[in-house]
């Protein structure tokens, strides 16, 4: 039998009624705490950026920071739409509030996982090493501001950061309680409440994030989805502090990996491709972080983490010969449960030392982790009239234990150069249990990569920085353990080298990086005589430059502008399986979902209690298939190839503070209508059409 968990069996159908009774229920207490106006804690997170400017300019890589300042001008519907202002970043929108995760840096597909995403400096993707990265995107809604790091330096982080590190982080608690909400097009409403308190002695604080989103959608791809954070933490005398946070995260959305037959695209049709289809997910951690003041000169910070999270997705089976005939999807009775249920169970120690090394100033980090991740694999056969039950047809449990060890120093050579050698070694073994056969396979690998990279400051306004390194993303167990055969599928490695400067000139900041990134393979699918399995594909090439600029004029007005270009992200070399099967993929064919070019650019204006933001938005063309096929057209499995056009989006938002305590607000996506593809897979995905919100802010 099935072992789907209804979306809506921890929170009601309707659950903004519930946020707002626990945030009038909290109004009463937090004046009591708020009254002695004690300094309010910052309970303990990991940074991978720094929190200053200074901390910032000291990693030896490419750095971006989107504030929280940034995030409430722009508005965003989705992390990712927040990632848009971040030179390199390019991402494949397959709905508007990017339920899945579709995000590519540098060359890398969007399609794929070779960037890791933390929260908090803790992984959120459900398995780094044993199942697919872009079941979960942390909700914008509990988001603070977001770290984005590239180069040697992100190797600390663990696998997969051959794009860098994404690190989402989290609102703090603030003394209060402040309320929102907001209508949008396509009956979209969203309410949310952040409540906090502090202690009478200063040394403990509390805080919520709960927030209700539920929507029509875009092409009535409906939604109803609910985010809970709750933060808690406390000074330990006086060089210790402790923080937990516990998440709670459901989402019920009717997406499904089919879009429209072109005929219906050009057409202009907005109908649900796959009405009855269904994405279910929901996601529950519990982090425990503990920093500590050693000394002067020695810090540790220990993070303690848990998640679970499901993943059940109803899709009904398609009449393919009918559907080609009929220019849409026509489906039979039957569907499948393809359902995974993911659990991490995790420890992560880092140490810092500023020290003198052979008569040379530096600080050393050192870090040590152990993870273990299992997920639960189940096909389940079902009916129309028994949608969500049926008969399971794969039963299997993959799972995977890593290890990992981490050391680098700054050595600062002067007052303007330093250097940063680092290494990384990360063993991990992977498993698959089939409950069915039963029987079982496992496989194991360790990579050593090393890094090293360096800061120049040219002069006051003007810092170089430039490294090399190795990066690697595991071969996942679904890759590594096709059936239960070993494919013996070593890691994807590629050698990454960047060189950049950036800088900050009185209103002028700037940062711009050239980078190479040269793999040993990358995994991909290739038919066999006998079967069709994931094999080591081969060399890939990638290389291009980025920036970004920002210009703060003295009228209210203000330009950020930031371009991705990347005239090369091709195959190149020979590719086989191991059987020697050729796989024939022309040297030169551009990797999938890359565009050669990316640009944003935004124009802010603040005048008095009012801020603006318009902005414009640029991806290039795209190609989805490894032959890099121009025409649109569906192969006989029923998946689209072609090459995706260039387009253009603008934005419009705006803020205005009326009150001290309200502040109203309201954008509008698309802001020319344009209608375009977003990407292909079994049908065309189309770009969101043109949409409003408007809401308001209330702070008590």
């Amino acid at each position: 039998m099935s072992t789907a968990i209804s979306a809506n069996s921890i929170f009601p159908a309707r659950r903004a009624p519930l946020a707002v009774a626990v945030a009038l229920a909290f109004t009463a207490m937090v004046p009591a705490w708020a009254e002695e106006e004690s300094e309010t804690i910052r309970l303990p997170q990991i940074h991978v950026t720094g929190e200053t400017e200074q901390e910032a300019s000291r990693q030896p890589g490419a750095v971006s920071q989107v504030t929280r300042e940034e995030l409430e001008k722009v508005q965003p519907r989705s992390t990712e739409e927040a990632l848009r202002s971040v030179p390199g970043v390019y991402i494949k929108p397959e709905e508007e509030t990017a339920v899945v995760a579709n995000i590519g840096i540098r060359g890398l597909s969007s399609a794929d996982y070779k960037t890791l995403i933390l929260e908090d400096g803790v992984p959120v993707a459900p398995g780094l090493f044993v199942g697919n990265g872009r079941y979960y995107n942390p909700r914008i809604q509990r988001i603070d501001n977001i770290e984005v790091l590239k180069g040697a330096s992100s190797l600390r982080y663990g696998p997969s950061t051959i794009g860098g590190v994404i690190n989402y982080r989290t609102k703090q608690p603030e003394d209060g309680v402040l309320l929102e909400s907001s209508v949008g097009s396509w009956e979209t409403y969203k309410s949310m409440v952040e409540l906090g308190g502090t202690a009478p002695s200063g040394e403990g604080v509390f805080g919520a994030v709960l927030s209700t989103a539920r929507s029509d959608g875009f092409m009535d791809k409906r939604y109803d989805m609910s985010d809970a954070m709750i933060k808690a933490g406390s000074a330990v005398g006086d060089d210790q502090w402790v923080g937990v946070k516990f998440t709670h995260y459901e989402n019920d959305a009717n997406i499904s990996y089919r879009g429209l037959f072109l005929d219906d695209y050009k057409a202009g049709a907005t109908y649900n491709p796959a009405p009855d289809d269904w994405f279910l997910t929901g996601r529950t951690s519990f982090d425990i972080n503990h920093a500590w003041d050693v000394s002067a000169t020695v810090t540790v910070n220990t993070v303690l983490y848990w998640s679970e999270m499901y993943r059940d997705y109803w899709r009904y089976a398609t009449d393919n010969p009918a559907s080609v005939s009929a220019g849409r999807w026509v489906y039979t009775n039957n569907l499948n449960g393809n359902n995974r249920a993911f659990e991490r169970k995790g420890a992560e120690t880092r140490v810092t030392v500023m020290n003198e090394i052979f008569g040379v100033a530096g600080e050393a980090e050192l870090g040590l982790r152990f993870m273990t991740e299992s997920m639960q694999d189940q096909t389940i056969g079902a009916t129309r009239t028994t949608p969500r039950t049926g008969t399971i047809n794969r039963d299997r449990i993959d799972s995977a234990d890593s290890y990992a060890v981490f050391a680098q120093n700054r050595f600062d050579m002067s007052g303007r150069l330093s250097v940063t050698p680092g290494v990384r070694v990360e063993y991990y073994e992977q498993s698959r249990e089939d409950l069915q056969v039963p029987d079982s396979v496992s496989t194991s690998n360790t990579e050593v990569i090393p890094g090293i990279g360096a800061t120049f400051q040219l002069n006051p306004s003007v810092q170089l920085f430039g490294g090399i390194y190795k990066a690697f993303a595991p071969a996942l167990n679904g890759d590594a353990l096709d059936g239960l055969q070993d494919q013996e599928l070593e890691a994807e490695r590629s050698v990454n080298v960047e060189i950049g400067l950036r800088g900050r000139d009185g209103a002028w900041a700037y940062e711009m990086a050239a980078f190479h990134m040269d793999f040993d393979n990358q995994i991909i699918p290739a038919n066999s005589a006998s079967a069709f399995q994931n094999t080591n594909g081969g060399k890939t090439l990638h290389q291009g430059v980025e920036g970004g600029v920002s210009y703060q004029f003295t009228n209210g007005f203000s330009v950020e502008a930031n371009a991705t270009w990347v005239p090369v992200a091709e195959f190149a070399g020979t590719r086989f399986e191991p059987d020697g099967v050729t796989v024939d993929i022309p040297d030169g064919n551009r990797v999938t979902y890359t565009p050669e070019l990316v640009a944003n650019v935004g124009v802010g204006y603040t005048a008095g209690n009012l801020k603006t933001l318009l902005s414009a938005n640029y991806t290039g063309e795209q190609y989805t298939d490894t032959d890099n096929t121009k025409a649109i057209q569906e192969n006989t499995s029923g998946f689209f190839t072609g090459q995706v056009d260039a387009y253009a989006t603008a934005d419009l938002s705006a803020r205005y503070q009326a009150t001290a305590d309200l502040e109203v607000f309201g954008s509008v996506k698309n802001l020319t209508d344009e209608r375009y593809i977003a990407s292909l897979r079994q049908g065309i995905y189309v770009g969101a059409e043109r949409s409003f919100e408007a809401g308001f802010r209330y702070r008590f």
